[in-house]
This record gives structure tokens, sequence and C-alpha cells, in this order.
């Protein structure tokens, strides 16, 4: 049978067309099923924001990462299942709140986070300084030394930097309110351009 044979189109017609709504269902059961039984330990889904599209993933504990495009999702991913487990599926409805939350806050209609957090990707000094930085109000911004200051370790300035530096939660957790002592931006996980949209979005009376 050739590529000119009639045959090879009646051959081709006959294969079933994808059914893009029907994997999607497909997809809900298979995630469902796992929630059931137990053997899903993180889900994630991508969300489109003004900042860019941003991967979130959560546990059963709450969320515990949320990347920038610029992180690379696909290498994301990738640490996640060595770092929490390898039992990952994108399941988008176990992360509508927290979806939500973010498309209140770039509204303007949210200025505090109100979700459950799994912190274990930081610890020790690290954690510290992510707890206070949820201390830090919409609109305000601290120093990398008011932050060394307020966690304890007035010296550790450069550690600030580190734990905002790898920050698992940005936006959420806000390392983009703390700026250099001169009052320049510094850096940000998602680039400097996400911070300063951050910023000039919170400056907005």
């Amino acid at each position: 049978m050739t590529a000119s044979d009639p045959r090879t189109g009646r051959l081709f017609t006959a294969l079933p067309v994808q059914d893009d709504p029907a994997m999607a269902r497909l997809h809900e059961r298979l995630v469902e099923r796992a929630r059931q039984e137990g053997v899903l330990d993180v889900a994630y889904r991508t969300l489109d924001t003004p900042v860019g599209t941003l991967l979130l993933a959560a546990t059963a504990q709450g969320l515990v990462k949320v990347a920038y495009a610029v992180q690379d999702h696909d290498a994301v991913l990738r640490q996640l299942a060595g770092s929490v487990s390898p039992r990952i599926l994108s399941a988008p409805a176990r992360l509508d709140d927290t979806s939500r939350q973010i498309d209140e806050y770039f509204a303007g209609r949210r200025t505090r986070f109100e979700l459950p957090l799994d912190w274990r990707l930081s610890t020790g000094f690290r954690r510290e300084v992510l707890r206070h930085l949820c201390d830090i109000g919409y609109g305000r911004t601290e120093s990398y030394a008011q932050v060394a200051s307020a966690a304890g370790s007035p010296r550790a300035v450069r550690a600030v930097g580190t734990a905002c530096a790898t920050n698992p939660l940005p936006l959420v957790v806000p390392c983009h309110r703390v700026v250099r002592s001169d009052g320049s931006a510094g850096g940000y996980a998602g680039g400097a351009d996400a911070k300063h949209t951050l910023l000039a979005l919170e400056a907005t009376p």
C-alpha cells in the first residue's frame, strides 16, 4: 500500500480523532484515583500573571513551591521529584484557591495571602527569615539589614540575601519587599522586571 493508494486515505480516516475534553476527563479521574489511593504527593498547575507564567505546587500540607518561568518549570518539577516526592501530577483543581488569591492580588483586591504553606524546602535561619517576610505589610519594604535584625542575627545580612534568593514561595512569601539599604530593588528570583512590577503594584493607591 502506497501513500497514493486511496485505501491509505480510508485507513487514516478510520483512526479516532484525539478528543481533548475526553482526555481531560480521563486525567481528572487519574488524579482523583491517585488522591484516593494516597499516591498523589505533589499537585501542580501553571497560572498566567502580569509577571509571567507561574508554576504552583502543593502537598497535603500546603503550597510548597512557586516558580517563575525564568527558573525553568521543568527543572523545578525535577527538583520537587527529588526533594519532596516523585509522585507528582498536574492537578489544577487542587490549586484553585491559590490561583484565585493570586489573581485577586494582581487585581488589587488582596493585600495578604491566606494559604496553608508547606515550609519543608527551607530550614534553619532561612526559614526564620522567610517567616518574618510574611510580617512585612503590603506596600512596605525593609532592607536586608532590617530583616537580619528582625530574624535575630543582625550581622547575617548576606544570609538574608541568600534566604530571599532561594525562597521557594516567592510572591506569596514576599521577598520582593526586601530592598537594599540605599532603596534600590536588589535581586529577585523572578528577575528585576518582576520585582519592579510587584513593588509598583503595591505602591499604587
